[in-house]
């Protein structure tokens, strides 16, 4: 294997193990952002006037705040998956062959399992 092809792959792993960690932050600001609104549900469930608009506000924040977190992490997959597709891309532009081949096997495998379904 030559030197490029491992630093495509070191790259290629990288960048998977970015786009997890991504995956992951989005996780935990969803669950944080439905905690939230299910705590200002239940403070608000009893309150009326200045409370309730104060507790309105609070919520409008929460809200503004999870878009912005979800926009900065929309921005970071799209930067991650151009540079997965690039880094894939320089993989099948130096080693064709071995792309084909697993190509073929995978079209083997899965022609041969929809052929015994039937």
């Amino acid at each position: 294997m030559s030197l490029s092809t491992n630093s495509i792959k070191s790259d290629f792993n990288d960048s998977k193990k970015h786009l997890q960690n991504v995956s992951t932050d989005i996780s935990k600001e969803f669950k944080s952002f439905l905690s939230d609104i299910e705590s200002l549900v239940k403070e608000t469930s009893s309150l009326t006037g200045d409370d309730l608009a104060k507790a309105k506000a609070k919520l409008n924040q929460r809200i503004e705040a999870a878009k912005e977190q979800v926009g900065d992490v929309g921005g970071t997959l799209v930067q991650q998956a151009r540079k997965t597709a690039a880094i894939t891309n320089n993989y099948v532009h130096e080693q064709p062959w071995s792309v084909i081949g697993a190509g073929a096997a995978i079209s083997f495998l899965l022609g041969f399992l929809l052929a015994r379904r039937d």
